[in-house]
């Protein structure tokens, strides 16, 4: 949390850093901490009627709301927070053409949005992987170049558009791709502590808030008004702040070490230090605010395959900052705290936030918490003969040394096999045309794509109107409703909004055969490598997806439906195989997880993926009910494919029977790459031609 509130912090002094993105799991108090940011940024003035929050001192001489007449009227106000919904449209982030003033006054005029009401402000993505990739480009083009550009229907504005953009994430609902992830200036890993002793202290501040907001508030109104200040001086004093060569040729050493693409890292990163100096009021950069800078802005970056944790090892950065000659502060330079108030800040009203940390805290002592007799305590390796406590005895097989810690006698866990290299699969898709969200699998109408027509809005639906339908819809009626002149009387009734054919993205489920049957470790390998690849293409086709495997005698739902593809590879890594094949479990488990996300995602296409040999051999009539099963899920219409594992030259063709009874497609395990795809159509292709030349020689 200290890292999150010094890259809030040092975005709020300098918002060229380029923001912050806030990755954490549920119930951290990101939200709330980046809306308590607002309350620190210094009030701004503002030019009286400008929309666009023009300066006094600095107009904007292409303010669309421009010229200024001089003297200018000034006020004061607040900083603002914007929010930015998940479901926003592209027009009402960065403004669009009003419609109904350029068809009824026969004027030009632009909309703004919500670009122009953050500026100056603080810009906030509240679950900013969940928006859509072309709204997420847009703000991180304005946030790097503090400027909107519009281009519309006869519109072409462009303004200032200087904020504090912050996005916060749970990465259990999906990872943003590295070029986006590379957008953002810093990114923090914030979690809740599993200290007691923090979390009650967090508990006892939000029960007082809620007994009294107004007076928790003045208790901590000191503290807050000292930190605002702080940031306004830093602001001041960002200017003078001096970055020597030297300094620049180790933050370049340092990206170059770091091995980091591109050279955005190297500009965020002395942009942060600059930020990180002023904050700690001196006027030139040292060691540790480079270091401070690379903490922050170097280890996402260091993400370059899908399936990368966006994360750097401490050890890599660490040996990076050495190479740069980073390793520690020179002689006479002063090494600057991480982040916090000042040493002569103001004390918190209720002393330190964390009671733990003081030199007398129950933490340190021998009795607390953390002591050897505490709850927070690893179990103790004794080293007295064997047969005590946590150590085996002695000449103990090397399975009964591989059981459980907890001495149940359980048998050894089988070892996962690991999974073959992924490749470009196949692209799998739903039947039809749907009407799901925006994606890149199978046809749907969309909000985005080919225009094929046109209707009334349906549902209170919004975005941005069809203009010559509107115009047709409404131009029968203007003489009963009485114009006279230029212009266009409209009505409500009259708007018309664009019907589009494009892509939309899927739920893929897939129901893993993890038995015995599926053979030797390099085939499971092979079948992992398939599923991998196929959960590439989902990755790439921004789907959902869910991972349900059956073995021994029961069906696990291993990854409930999740945006993160991410989760899913590593749980596919970590799965072991063995046991005997219980199929009709598998297919019922896979069922009851689509009739679930029908109901919780309607919109949202099905394609359920069968990896098997076909065989059953869980209990009596397997095979029988996993036909049924079959017979059940094709009834109801699911898509389907099945991915035959058989191999050998003697086969059962179980698996394509199972396809036939789901009505799904077929595609032995080998055929799963893009490339065995296309050699066989190449293949196929060449042997006509051949025959065609052949037939041609004969006939001659």
């Amino acid at each position: 949390m200290d890292d999150m509130a010094l890259a809030l912090s040092l975005c709020a002094v300098s918002p060229a850093i380029g923001g912050v993105l806030v990755r954490g799991e549920k119930g951290t108090a990101k939200s709330t901490t980046v809306r308590a940011l607002t309350a620190l940024l210094p009030a701004v003035d503002v030019i009286e009627g400008c929309r666009f929050s023009c300066a006094p001192d600095a107009v904007d001489p292409q303010c669309p709301d421009g010229p200024h007449p001089a003297p200018v009227s000034a006020r004061t106000r607040p900083a603002r927070l914007v929010e930015l919904p998940v479901g926003a449209s592209e027009d009402r982030v960065l403004g669009a053409l009003h419609l109904e003033r350029a068809l009824s006054e026969g004027v030009t005029a632009y909309d703004p949005g919500l670009l122009a009401a953050a500026h100056r402000g603080l810009l906030y993505v509240d679950e900013v992987n969940l928006l859509p990739d072309h709204l997420v480009d847009v703000l991180l083009d304005a946030a790097a170049m503090g400027r909107a550009t519009v281009e519309r229907e006869s519109v072409s504005v462009t303004h200032a558009a200087r904020f504090v953009l912050v996005g916060t994430m749970n990465p259990e609902e999906g990872e943003l791709r590295p070029q986006l992830l590379d957008r953002f200036g810093l990114t923090v890993e914030v979690a809740a502590s599993r200290d007691p002793q923090v979390r009650a202290e967090v508990m006892r501040r939000r029960l007082a808030y809620e007994a009294d907001p107004a007076g928790f508030a003045a208790r901590y109104a000191e503290a807050d008004a000292a930190l605002g200040a702080r940031v306004a001086d830093a602001r001041k004093l960002l200017p003078t702040v001096r970055l020597t060569d030297e300094m620049v040729t180790r933050i370049a050493a340092l990206c170059a070490a770091a091995d980091v693409d591109g050279v955005r890292a190297d500009l965020v990163i002395a942009r942060t230090a600059l930020a990180h100096a002023a904050w700690s009021g001196r006027t030139e950069v040292v060691n540790g605010d480079v270091r401070v800078a690379a903490r922050l802005a170097l280890p996402h970056r260091r993400r370059r395959n899908p399936f990368d944790p966006p994360e750097q090892d401490q050890a890599d950065l660490d040996r990076a900052l050495d190479d740069a000659g980073l390793d520690d502060t020179p002689p006479g330079e002063p090494d600057p705290p991480a982040g916090g108030p000042p040493p002569d800040g103001p004390p918190d009203p209720d002393g330190p936030d964390d009671p733990v940390d003081g030199p007398d805290g129950p933490g340190d002592g021998p009795d607390g918490p953390d002591g050897p007799d505490g709850p927070g305590d690893a179990p103790q390796q004794p080293d007295g003969p064997a047969g005590q406590a946590g150590e085996p005895p002695a000449g103990a097989a090397p399975e009964q040394q591989q059981r459980d810690p907890e001495g149940a006698g359980a048998p050894p866990q089988p070892r996962p096999a690991p999974a073959g290299a992924p490749y470009r699969a196949r692209v799998l898709r739903v039947p039809g045309t749907g009407a799901g969200v925006a994606g890149r699998r199978s046809a749907a109408m969309t909000t985005t794509g080919r225009q094929v027509g046109s209707q009334r809005p349906v549902g209170g639906a919004a975005g941005r109107p069809h203009l010559v339908a509107t115009l047709s819809a409404a131009a029968p009626h203007q003489r009963a409703r009485g114009r006279r002149g230029p212009g266009i009387l409209l009505r409500p009734s009259d708007v018309r909004l664009p019907v589009r054919q494009g892509r939309e993205s899927n739920l893929i489920l897939f129901c893993l055969d993890a038995s015995g049957s599926m053979g030797a470790r390099a085939r499971v390998g092979a079948v992992k490598a398939a599923v991998l690849s196929l959960l590439l293409d989902a990755y790439q086709r921004r789907d959902k997806v869910g991972l349900v495997t059956f073995r021994a005698a029961a069906a696990e739902l291993a990854l409930p439906p999740t945006s993160s593809v991410e989760v899913a590879a590593a749980r596919l890594a970590a799965l072991p195989t063995g046991g005997r094949t219980p199929l009709a479990e598998g297919l019922l488990r896979a069922r009851e997880v689509l009739r679930v996300e029908r109901v919780r995602d309607p919109r949202r296409r099905p394609l359920l993926v069968v990896v098997t040999d076909g065989r059953a051999t869980a209990g009596a009539d397997a095979l029988a009910r996993a036909r049924h099963v079959a017979g059940l899920l094709a009834a109801e219409g699911t898509p389907a494919v099945v991915v035959d594992c058989e191999q050998g030259r003697m086969r059962m063709r179980l698996a394509a029977d199972l396809a036939g009874r789901l009505g799904a497609e077929h595609l032995p395990l080998e055929s799963v790459a893009a490339d065995a795809l296309t050699d066989a159509v190449r293949s196929r292709t060449t042997s006509r031609a051949a025959g065609t030349v052949r037939s041609g020689s004969e006939a001659s």
